[in-house]
C-alpha cells in the first residue's frame, strides 16, 4: 500500500506492506485523514519519542475491512484499562497510553490497523462526509474538551484561530457564549475567518478586548500567550492551554494569577469526550472548513499549516 513515512529526518511517499490486525484490532480502509499541528511537532522534533519509521496521522476516517462500517480514529489509540487513571475516568492520562500516528502507525496511508476499542461510529454521512468528518477527530475533540474545562464562561477568548478554534467557536455560540478572537498581528485573513464564525470582537494576540474574559482557550503553541490571556481574564477565570506542545511560558507577576485565576492544560481525550462531541456536532451543526490535499502532497499540507496559509482544517484525501 501507499503511505507517507517519517524516518526521523524526512517524510516520503512510499510503498509499504499492508498492516495486519492482531487480537482486538481491526483493519481500516482509510478514506481521509486530517492534518494536525501535532504532526508538525513530531516532524519538527518537538515531540521527541515517536516510533520510527512512522506513518503519521491521527484524524482517520475510514471503513472497517470486511464490514464496511464507517468509523473515526482519534489521537488516543490504546490504554491499559487497569491503571488508576483508566479506572477513574481519566484514561487520557494513562501512563502506558499509545497514540495514533505517534506510537502506532496512523492514517497517512491507504490502510491502518487500530484498536477496535478506540474507533468511534461517525455521524450520518450526509451531514458529515468523509472529508468534513476528519477534523472532528482531533481539533473538534480537543476544542470540546477545552471548552468543558473552561466551565460555564460566557465571555470566551480564543487564541489561535485554526482547526480547533473554528469548530469550538461554533459549539460555544450554540451554547449562547460570546466569542472574543485573538489572531496573529496583521493576519487579516484569520480575523475575517473568526468574524465569519461568529466572533463579536477580533484583535491581535496582545490586544485588550472591550470586556474582561471569563475564560480563554489557547490553541496556538506560544507560551507567551499565557500571561497575555491572564492579563485580560477576570478574577475566578480559567486559561486553558489546548495544545500537546507549547513553547516555554515566560515568567509573569503573581498579580496576573491572583484572584483565583486558573491555568490548566488539556491532555489528549477520553472516549467519553468522543461520544459526547460526535453526538453534539450534528445538533449544532458544526461546519468544518476544509482544504484538501492528495496523499502525495502531505508535506505541502504540513508546510501550509506551519506557515498559516490555510483556514480551518487540512485533510488528506486517500480513499
Amino acid at each position: 500500500m501507499r503511505a507517507v513515512v517519517f524516518d526521523g529526518n524526512s517524510l516520503e511517499l512510499t510503498e509499504v506492506p499492508d498492516p495486519q490486525p492482531g487480537p482486538g484490532e481491526v483493519l481500516i480502509e482509510v478514506a481521509a485523514c486530517g492534518v494536525c499541528r501535532t504532526d508538525l511537532h513530531i516532524v519538527d522534533g518537538e515531540l521527541t519519542e515517536p516510533k520510527l519509521p512512522l506513518i503519521l496521522g491521527h484524524q482517520i476516517v475510514g471503513r472497517v475491512a470486511g464490514t464496511g462500517q464507517r468509523v473515526g480514529v482519534p489521537w488516543l489509540g490504546w490504554t491499559d484499562g487497569t491503571c488508576r487513571y483508566c479506572t477513574s475516568g481519566r484514561e487520557n492520562l494513562c501512563d502506558r497510553a499509545q497514540f495514533t500516528g505517534y506510537d502506532r502507525d496512523g492514517g497517512y496511508a491507504e490502510r491502518a490497523v487500530v484498536d477496535e476499542r478506540f474507533c468511534f461510529p461517525l455521524p450520518d454521512e450526509t451531514a458529515f462526509p468523509d472529508l468534513a468528518a476528519a477534523p472532528l477527530l482531533c481539533g473538534g475533540l480537543i476544542g470540546f474538551r477545552a471548552l468543558r474545562l473552561a466551565g460555564d464562561a460566557e465571555r470566551l477568548g480564543i487564541y489561535g484561530f485554526g482547526s480547533a478554534a473554528h469548530m469550538v467557536a461554533q459549539v460555544a455560540r450554540h451554547e449562547g457564549r460570546r466569542i472574543f478572537a485573538f489572531v496573529r498581528p496583521g493576519d487579516e485573513h484569520a480575523a475575517d475567518f473568526a468574524r465569519q464564525i461568529g466572533a463579536e470582537w477580533v484583535g491581535a494576540s496582545g490586544d485588550t478586548p472591550p470586556e474582561e474574559l471569563d475564560a480563554a482557550l489557547i490553541f496556538a503553541p506560544a507560551g507567551e500567550l499565557v500571561p497575555a490571556a491572564l492579563r485580560v481574564t477576570a478574577k475566578g477565570g480559567t486559561v486553558v492551554c489546548g495544545g500537546i506542545h507549547m513553547s516555554d511560558i515566560p515568567s509573569f507577576p503573581y498579580e496576573l494569577l491572583w484572584g483565583e485565576r486558573v491555568v490548566r492544560s488539556v491532555a489528549n481525550l477520553t472516549r467519553r469526550d468522543g461520544e459526547e462531541f460526535l453526538a453534539l456536532a450534528p445538533r449544532v451543526p458544526v461546519r468544518t472548513q476544509v482544504t484538501t490535499y492528495p496523499l502525495a502532497d502531505a508535506k505541502q499540507a504540513l508546510d501550509d499549516l506551519r506557515s498559516g496559509a490555510l483556514s480551518g482544517s487540512a485533510v488528506i484525501q486517500i480513499g
